[in-house]
């Protein structure tokens, strides 16, 4: 016999479970004490809970592996929330365990009740609050196989308080995770391999879920003579050295990008649930240009056996296709120019400095915002597992993502990317990198605005409204957490602190300021309205 929080982690443990991320909170006490007594577990807890989900996805995004991201009742799980909603449109496996209220209250808007299934329906795959505790570790094996299957996702469990503490039978066996396996039929292999073959241009879209198929996608790539873009933040899934690498599908992409997506006559979709930003508001695939999908979102199947099976079908000679003058272009449009800053550093001049500076092959972690338009432009994805950002959009998401990775690859170089808005939204999470004793860099681009909303309300309105931010002093405000911090107000100075920072045996922060006036790398906010 054992408390049903223990069980509830033990099949967890048992599905390869590794790490619990959580704000503490009374509705779920056996949980947390069931995690801290196994020392095969880590329990991790965070500042805020939308740092604990954060950090979640990110270890589940670059694992396969689901994490644990835990909040209490209906004001944890408020602020949890975000993460969830991340995951959900990431394709990212997590199990989410929600505090409740005990059950003879539930149903009376009790002290912080919220009914938990009904709200996170939307940004999960699966919810339900466990009523009995002997169903719990059914629920919980559920759970991980509804988050790992198909397109992987979060599945939220809301766990009344009274029901954890009870003794229950220990649960029996393994729990394995269910990844699809699904497999083309030998006739369904030959059609796609004919329809790429007599395409005249064919071009694919890597995303999501062609993380475990890299090797893959090149072979096929370079065997059918296939065009690759990635999708929104996915530029890790091909190398962008690769002649036929074609570009990043992202926010403002350029005509000169586009064009061999507009001239395409087949769109191989290759585990992309071709979202908003990577289809160009919809506009892709047109009218008349033929599409294969594969992947959960598409033809239901694994893409790396999809893509092995297409490799070994391959003619053995490659179509003559020539994407040199695509390739050129891109690399043409992702080389860094002379700074244009008036006052302040050029954006472009501190992705130029962390190229100097930081591994080719260290993950980086990037939040939201204005910044990462010279991020995505300018920095080069040539390794596998070096891209970790929130395809929805989630401000937030850079430093707690860096922890999450750091936790789960300790032995590789962590770096996270933040403008100052999302910093500040979850920068105290530095904090929790320090007490764990991890080392990892922050790099914040400061230029004291929410540039992106400034952008549109410079265009849209002619004038900017709520959008400052003030000029906080982020490498104080980091050495105050346990952290080493670094200012920077100068070009000159950008080597040196990054080189500093980066090989800091801690946790490290280089606060650089920013010129506000370069809010894209093309255009200035003064010329706007």
């Amino acid at each position: 016999m054992m408390r049903a929080g223990d069980a509830a982690v033990e099949v967890l443990a048992r599905a390869g479970v590794k790490r619990f991320y959580a704000v503490p909170g009374e509705s779920f006490l056996e949980i947390m004490d069931a995690v801290e007594a196994r020392p095969d577990l880590s329990l991790v807890s965070t500042r805020h809970e939308s740092g604990a989900s954060f950090m979640a996805e990110a270890d589940g995004k670059l694992t396969g592996v689901p994490a644990v991201a835990m909040a209490t009742r209906g004001v944890g799980a408020s602020n949890l929330a975000i993460g969830v909603h991340t995951a959900r449109q990431d394709s990212t496996p997590m199990v989410v365990l929600l505090g409740q209220v005990e059950t003879g209250f539930l149903g009376r808007e009790a002290f912080q009740e919220v009914d938990l299934p009904d709200f996170y329906r939307e940004v999960t795959k699966y919810s339900a609050t466990v009523h009995r505790a002997e169903r719990l570790p059914e629920f919980v094996e559920k759970a991980v196989r509804i988050a790992t299957s198909g397109r992987p996702g979060p599945v939220m469990l809301a766990l009344p308080a009274d029901i954890l503490g009870e003794e229950i039978e220990a649960p029996d066996g393994a729990v394995i995770l269910s990844r699809s396996r699904t497999m083309p039929s030998p006739e369904e292999i030959q059609e796609i391999k004919r329809r790429i073959l007599e395409a005249r241009r064919p071009v694919a879209i890597a995303g999501e879920g062609a993380k475990w198929a890299r090797n893959e996608l090149v072979s096929f790539a370079e065997k059918y003579g296939v065009g690759i873009y990635t999708a929104f933040r996915r530029q890790d899934r091909f190398p962008n050295g690769h002649p036929n690498y074609l570009g990043h599908l992202a926010l403002g992409t350029p005509p000169e990008i586009l064009k061999s997506l507009e001239g395409a006559d087949l769109i191989f979709s290759i585990g992309s649930r071709l979202d908003e930003v990577t289809t160009q508001s919809y506009r892709f695939p047109k009218k008349g240009q033929k599409v294969i999908r594969i992947g959960a979102d598409g033809f239901a199947a694994d893409v790396r056996q999809t893509l092995s099976a297409l490799v070994e079908a391959a003619p053995k000679k490659a179509p003559e296709r020539n994407w040199s003058a695509a390739h050129y272009s891109y690399l043409e449009f992702s080389e860094i120019p002379e700074s244009r800053s008036e006052g302040g550093i050029d954006p472009a001049e501190v992705i130029s400095a962390m190229r100097r500076t930081i591994p080719e092959d260290a993950i980086v972690t990037n939040d939201a915002g204005n910044f990462s338009i010279f991020l995505h432009r300018y920095w080069k994805y040539d390794h596998p597992d070096t891209q970790l950002a929130p395809a929805n959009g989630a401000m937030g998401y850079g430093v707690p993502a860096a922890v999450g990775v750091k936790m789960a690859a300790p032995k590789r170089t962590v770096v996270a990317v933040c403008g100052d808005g999302g910093f500040l939204m979850t920068g105290q999470e530095i904090e929790t990198a320090v007490r764990y004793g991890l080392s990892l860099t922050v790099v914040v681009m400061r230029n004291g605005m929410h540039g992106t909303i400034a952008m549109h309300q410079a265009r849209g309105m002619g004038r900017l409204a709520g959008t400052e931010i003030g000029n906080v002093d982020l490498a104080s405000f980091a050495r105050s957490l346990g952290a080493e911090g670094f200012s920077v107000e100068n070009s000159d100075e950008l080597i040196p602190a990054l080189e500093a920072a980066v090989s800091s045996e801690g946790v490290s922060l280089v606060d650089i300021v920013t010129d506000p006036d370069l809010i894209t790398p093309t255009a200035r906010l003064s010329e706007m309205s």
